[in-house]
């Protein structure tokens, strides 16, 4: 019995260049057939092979002798007064996940994670004390979409992706780029490259390697800190890639026209919340194409810092868009289920 892949761990070249291979001793198997198997794993999203009605017998019975294709049980479901659902997923392993649906009046965004846990050891977030147990594999990720289109109903469409869930995604950048090639696939979930975001941290090697990729999915800086001082207090990377250097490589990096880079800003009280931070920020991102995502800080028992008040996070917000700056406050979607930014984290099993 031959080994049984999981097909949603491969890209369509993958797959059309696998029943290349196979087409050279069985007549019947065409290449041109993973465009089809893609558009019923991906845009049907069918569950087995049986009811991808437009193969032929021989082919679908070629694919159940070397595939199979996953799903993501749902552990955990919660739902928040503002309509966000938070889902615990449970991996093959017995390790879990969690992912966010968030709608909105004109549009349904899910966010993701990219890694079990989390290695970077931010002092403002949750998943990092986790630390990171390991890395998802393609197939993990994109069932995540998967997963959030099984609770919505038909007429309702996902429009955007954020990777802004557990993890650091450049720390898994090949199955992220896997993933990446398959949710903008014409052929598999078809998003648009303008409606995914990735968000990391401030690696800047793979912020240069991303920015030569064929897949132009928006970059999102996580950045906290105007001052070297305050954002290696809040996030260890800093002191590897310090602000001079990341601002260095985020002007080198390629924007097409009306793109910008996104920079997190989370507001967290007297810290980086006072109107020097603001004119800070100002002076450290001037000349480069981008906006300013503010962040409310969400409060948790077991942290040491305190959210911004909401007339502070107004006052803050007012100043940027008194200079022209971009800068919307992010409402903060499950919040009272633990779905926030910086609130994802998995209980260590015993």
């Amino acid at each position: 019995m031959p080994k049984l892949y999981n097909i949603k761990n491969w890209t369509r070249n993958n797959l059309r260049e696998w029943m290349d291979e196979k087409a050279k001793t069985q007549s019947k198997v065409q290449a041109f057939r993973a465009d089809q198997i893609f558009y019923w794993l991906y845009q049907r999203r069918v569950e087995s092979f049986a009811e991808m009605l437009n193969l032929g017998q021989e082919t679908r019975k070629l694919l159940e002798d070397h595939f199979w294709i996953s799903t993501l049980e749902k552990a955990e479901k919660q739902h928040s007064r503002d309509g966000s659902i938070k889902y615990r997923l449970l991996l093959e392993d017995g390790q879990s996940i969690e992912s966010v649906f968030m709608p909105h009046t004109s549009h349904n965004t899910v966010c993701v994670s990219s890694q079990v846990g989390c290695g970077m050891g931010c002092d403002f977030c949750m998943t990092g004390t986790m630390g990171l147990v390991r890395n998802l594999k393609t197939s993990e990720i994109i069932d995540q979409v998967f997963a959030v289109y099984q609770d919505i109903p038909a007429e309702q469409k996902l429009r955007n992706i954020v990777f802004m869930g557990m993890g650091e995604p450049f720390h898994n950048y090949q199955n992220l780029m896997q993933a990446l090639e398959i949710l903008t696939d014409e052929h598999g979930f078809n998003f648009s490259q303008r409606r995914i975001t990735v968000s990391t941290s401030g690696l800047l090697p793979k912020i240069r390697r991303f920015g030569k990729e064929k897949i132009k999915a928006n970059l999102a800086i996580s950045l906290n800190g105007v001052t070297d001082k305050v954002r290696s207090k809040l996030m260890p990377v800093n002191t590897a890639y310090n602000l001079e250097k990341l601002m260095k490589v985020c002007r080198e990096f390629p924007l097409e026209s009306r793109r910008r880079i996104t920079f997190e800003y989370i507001l967290i009280r007297d810290l980086t919340d006072s109107i020097e931070d603001a004119k800070g920020l100002i002076r450290l991102l001037h000349g480069l194409k981008f906006k300013i995502n503010l962040i409310p800080y969400n409060s948790d028992p077991a942290n040491k810092y305190q959210a911004t008040s909401q007339k502070q996070s107004r006052k803050f917000q007012k100043y940027l868009l008194d200079h022209d700056v971009v800068a919307p406050l992010r409402i903060s979607k499950g919040q009272d289920i633990q779905g926030a930014c910086g609130q994802l984290v998995i209980e260590a099993k015993p």
